[in-house]
């Protein structure tokens, strides 16, 4: 048994598994196969006909659960969007209101030309990027080319609009005379519009109209909101049913502009046939703003909440999600197996470890297969990974949380670093003790 158990540490289908694990500590469309549901029903919510934020932590799964949904949806022809909002980190509003429209736009669009309208007998699509093929009937493709001529002249609209000043001073001026000299001139400054002039006329009348007034990107927005609402019409209508859009990752965009963009789109999606779906963490986000009217959209009232955390507190729901998803992974890199590779303390030990997060538990686990080998098959505490393995690759990898921990914090930084080194204090110099 225990010649077993060191060639599992020791065979080179190990170094294939921690490579699989680099790859499957990120959110990719190839690797929505690997997709472990992380309770019952959270993949069906997150599905259903209605808005929805999903919470959790970093490295929970939120943009797994969201590619996995995007799948779902496509292989049944539902149009949807899928938009990583880290691309707008660091633009201002209205511009990143602007930008992400493009962008959801700009995917619906690349839907409408590719899965809309291939038909189920191109396997090599189907398969290559979704695993099977749909059921229902390709759209119909002159309403469907059609409907994709209307969304590109909305979409050069808003480029164009992104492209220009935030707000531009326009005049118009018309002259009528018969025989006349005429000057005149006229000044734009940032207050308001100055106009003089002085005309020399015979007996002709002379008439000079003069407007100014201001153009703002955010009123463009507002005027242009029944438009958007329209195309999503059309697409339901087109579709015989929803669509989606999937703004991932919600917490890049800064704090002050999230339920600006989030009311926008519910207000265009409310009624039209056209559902969201946000990513997030919790505590770094801003969905609703008691404003008058209200900004953003109200939990239980205008969507559901979806928390995928799964805490300690439930631990054998927690490691057996853990443990399937080692399985899931070692069914690819044949012979390993999970008592083959770790002892029994050694899971339990990475769940702890971890907190449940499935990134860090993943990043975890590959760092304990190198500290388990650097030490020897004949080393007393055996062949396989066990839980001092797991101590010392979480020593390592909290490195990474840390620097994790000063993105997440902001402005409270300071102060939860200074809580964070009294509780270390607590348990290495008053407990004698740490975590484990």
């Amino acid at each position: 048994m225990a010649k077993s158990e060191i060639s599992q540490l020791r065979d080179e289908q190990v170094d294939n598994l921690i490579i699989l694990c680099d790859e499957a500590m990120r959110a990719t469309p190839e690797n929505v196969k690997r997709f472990i549901e992380p309770a019952p029903g959270v993949l069906a919510q997150s599905k259903a006909r209605q808005h929805s934020l999903i919470f959790g932590r970093r490295g929970s799964g939120k943009s797994s659960l969201l590619r996995k949904v995007v799948a779902d949806l496509t292989i049944d022809r539902r149009p949807i969007s899928f938009v990583d909002m880290e691309t707008f980190k660091g633009h201002s509003y209205p511009d990143v209101l602007i930008s992400v429209l493009i962008k959801s736009l700009q995917e619906f669009e690349s839907w409408l030309e590719t899965a809309a309208l291939t038909p189920a007998t191109k396997t090599t699509f189907w398969n290559r990027l979704f695993g099977k093929a749909p059921e229902r009937k390709p759209f119909k493709k002159n309403p469907t080319n059609e409907l994709i001529g209307e969304l590109r002249v909305i979409i050069q609209d808003l480029e164009n609009k992104l492209l220009q000043p935030e707000e531009i001073n326009v005049q118009k001026k018309e002259t009528s005379t018969g025989n006349f000299e005429a000057s005149g001139n006229a000044a734009l400054k940032k207050g308001p519009v100055e106009i003089g002039g002085a005309v020399k006329k015979g007996n002709t009348d002379v008439k000079e109209i003069s407007e100014g007034y201001k153009s703002i990107k955010t009123e463009y927005l507002h005027q242009n909101i029944l438009k958007f609402q329209r195309f999503f019409n059309k697409l339901s209508v087109l579709s015989e049913g929803p669509a989606y859009l999937i703004l991932d990752d919600l917490y890049h965009i800064r704090r002050s502009d999230q339920a600006k963009v989030i009311d926008y789109f519910h207000r265009v999606a409310k009624g039209n046939g056209l559902w969201l779906k946000i990513g997030t963490i919790k505590h770094r986000s801003e969905w609703y703003i008691h404003t008058d009217p209200p900004t953003g959209v109200k939990l239980g009232d205008d969507a559901k909440e979806i928390n995928i955390d799964i805490s300690l507190e439930k631990f054998a729901t927690l490691k057996q999600f853990m443990q399937k998803i080692l399985t899931n992974l070692m069914i690819e890199t044949p012979p390993i197996t999970v008592s083959g590779l770790l002892n029994t303390t050694a899971v339990d030990r990475l769940i702890i470890a971890s907190g449940g997060v499935t990134r860090d538990f993943i990043g975890i686990f590959t760092k304990s297969i190198n500290h388990a080998r650097e030490r020897g098959p004949d080393h007393p505490r055996g062949p396989r990974i066990g839980a001092e393995d797991v101590n010392l690759a979480t020593g390592e990898y909290g490195d990474i949380k840390r620097e994790e921990f000063k993105l997440d914090a902001d402005d409270d930084r300071v102060a939860l670093e200074d809580s964070f080194a009294k509780l270390v204090a607590f348990c290495l110099n008053d407990a004698k003790c740490n975590i484990f």
